[in-house]
């Protein structure tokens, strides 16, 4: 589904398996959380680099479906 959204909509989404088990026991939780933590926070911090913002009209409206297009990407995306 993740390329799904990214192709089709305005998501994108990622899983992130940070071990060859899917599904570790509970127990195991813990310690994967320490070995991970700070790797996962510094990836989340991440999602404020880049472009963002509101597009509006002259009056200060939102635009409904505006399309955005940057030099270099293959994929538009349109305003919410």
């Amino acid at each position: 589904i993740n390329d799904f959204s990214y192709l089709h909509t305005n998501c994108f989404e990622l899983s992130i398996y940070v071990g060859c088990d899917k599904y570790p026991h509970e127990s195991e939780l813990p310690e994967e959380w320490e070995n991970n933590r700070e790797s996962l926070i510094v990836f989340m911090e991440q999602v404020h680099r880049g472009i963002k913002g509101i597009v509006k009209d002259v009056h200060g409206k939102g635009i409904p479906n505006a399309v955005i297009t940057v030099e270099g990407v293959n994929h538009d995306i349109r305003t919410g």
